[in-house]
């Protein structure tokens, strides 16, 4: 079998406008890898949201992110102030990964 080690998966979801600044806060902890999956509609406190393609209003995106928990820790710190400001949603999960150095 195949070793594993344990990492973080970190989601966050934002308005897609946003998504180079939450990027930017990733290098700056070094984490090198991200991907972004762009949102069609969704629901939360606020109500119901579709996104627009027309305009783009009220775009959004999930950046997802796999992080050691050192790193994980040091980007949830950075984003901290942004939380409610920016609406962010950000989530952080335990996962076994293969190739854990790559992380």
């Amino acid at each position: 079998m195949v070793a594993t080690v344990q990492r973080k998966r970190i989601e966050i979801l934002v308005d897609t406008p946003l998504v180079p600044k939450i990027i930017g806060y990733a290098k700056q902890v070094d984490i090198s890898g991200w991907s972004v999956i762009k949102i069609a509609s969704g629901g939360g406190r606020e109500g119901r949201w579709q996104h627009d393609e027309i305009t783009g209003a009220a775009a959004k995106s999930i950046i997802l992110m796999i992080a050691n928990e050192e790193k994980a820790g040091q980007l949830t710190d950075a984003l901290a102030p942004l939380l409610d400001s920016h609406s962010l949603l950000l989530t952080i999960a335990n996962v076994e990964v293969v190739r854990g150095d790559r992380f």
